[in-house]
């Protein structure tokens, strides 16, 4: 399988590369095709391409580019679904997949494969799960949308390995045959549809997929409070486990104390990641390693140790008794709705980027604790307007760094300052997490 074939990759992204260098190395002969230009791209991965033989075509995406003669079509997640090629690769008979599909097709069949997807909390469930099975003394790997393309270590794996995947929507899209042996979905709610024609049941059958070839053997582990969750996965045949922060089941929280059937696992009170989200990401993690046979002092361990993820919720740091969080990837009003909740302490946010139409008054139910707004970015007008009409302070500046100047002479000790936009960044930044590398740096030079 893959071998000796000819292969058009649609986007030189990581996960572009990594499949080309593999499929190269296997006797396919690669074009990789990308609409940006040549000098956008990461020179020194072109040139190790070029000199496998990998041919390339920038910055256009002509008519006759792709032909017959291709075996496949590897798309990368990120390309519209609606993509020419796409459309025109279906007409021709040639079969359209993504990096993750390709490397699940070329798994080994003694290893084990974890799942996770979910429209919060997958990125933190994802490296939670990793944590808990690395210090057990299991062997395993984390691959998917975290950033580790699965393809980049399928020659490394040994026999009975284990694979901790996060899995988005965009990769869910072109998978066929793609099995967990474990799958978990931590939550839906409506995110990315405009990729899926603004339809949000698209969104959410996509999401789906990732239980779609499961078997009886298999084990999907979901949420029991998430009213969508369980309507999607009424039909599926794995076997269900479920988490709640709130009523018994197979693992629960009562009084601060996560619960796996009977037995007492973990003090959330210990855990150095704050908020109801992320006791049930670490449910999640705790159902899955106990289908792994992982004892409870170990998984306890490694979750009460776990710093967080990068701009996920992020503790910087305490400046006079004031602490600083980073949640630059709050880039909907969702994702900030759970930032809010995670608080009792009287909390300054910086709310605002890239105008998008975002509904702050979606915001108003978790706002209580809110003493003062600092508005920022494309749509900082419409902050203000909101901060106004709640009677709430606000400081209104276009960048960050001046709206930051503002805290010193209004925080108080007890206080938390929260980076949680509610907004993407791509009205000042190339990417969310430089908006967050700068607000950690202003944390930096207060201390």
């Amino acid at each position: 399988m893959f071998e000796n074939k000819k292969i058009f990759i649609l986007g030189f992204a990581r996960s572009g590369y990594e499949a080309a260098k593999f499929l190269v190395k296997r006797g396919n002969e690669v074009l990789i095709n990308d609409g940006k230009p040549e000098d956008n791209m990461d020179q020194e991965r072109l040139n190790e391409l070029k000199k496998m033989g990998v041919k390339f075509f920038f910055g256009s995406h002509p008519d006759d580019l792709l032909d017959y003669s291709y075996d496949y079509l590897i798309k990368n997640p990120g390309v519209p679904i609606h993509h020419k090629y796409v459309e025109k690769a279906e007409k021709l008979g040639i079969e359209v997949i993504n990096e993750v599909e390709m490397a699940y097709r070329l798994l080994p069949k003694d290893v084990t494969l974890i799942g996770i997807t979910g429209t919060n909390g997958k990125t933190t469930t994802t490296s939670l799960i990793y944590e808990v099975i690395k210090r057990s003394g299991k062997r395993c790997h984390l691959a998917g949308n975290i950033g580790y393309p699965l393809c980049s270590f399928l020659d490394k794996l040994k026999k009975d390995d284990i694979i901790v995947m996060e899995t988005s929507c965009q990769q869910l899209n072109n998978v066929k045959e793609f099995k967990p042996h474990i799958a978990v979905m931590t939550n839906l709610s409506e995110a990315h549809v405009d990729f899926f024609d603004n339809n949000y049941q698209k969104y959410k059958d996509v999401k789906t997929k990732i239980f779609k070839n499961q078997t009886e053997n298999d084990v999907a582990i979901l949420n029991l409070e998430n009213k969508e969750v369980l309507s999607q996965t009424k039909n599926i045949k794995a076997k269900k486990l479920y988490f709640s922060s709130i009523q018994k089941t197979n693992c629960y929280l009562k009084s601060g104390i996560i619960y796996y059937g009977e037995e007492e696992v973990l003090d959330t009170k210990d855990m150095k990641i704050v908020g109801t989200h992320n006791a049930e990401n670490a449910m999640a993690a705790v159902l899955v390693a106990k289908q792994l046979g992982i004892k409870n002092e170990v998984i306890s361990d490694a979750i009460c140790n776990f710093v967080g993820v990068e701009h996920r919720l992020e503790f910087c740091g305490e400046v006079n008794g004031v602490r600083y969080y980073n949640d630059t990837e709050a880039t909907n009003v969702k994702c900030t709705q759970i930032a809010l909740s995670s608080f009792n302490n009287p909390t300054i946010i910086i709310l605002g980027g890239l105008e998008r139409g975002q509904n702050f008054n979606d915001l108003t139910p978790y706002m209580k604790n809110v003493k003062t707004i600092i508005a920022i970015g494309e749509c900082r007008k419409r902050v203000e307007d909101y901060a106004k009409s709640l009677n709430i302070p606000v400081y209104t500046h276009e960048f960050l760094k001046d709206g930051f100047k503002n805290i010193p002479k209004i925080v108080k000790e007890g206080d938390v300052v929260l980076l949680s936009p509610a907004s993407a960044s791509w009205d000042q930044y190339k990417e969310c997490e430089v908006r967050g590398q700068e607000f950690k740096d202003l944390v930096k030079e207060l201390k």
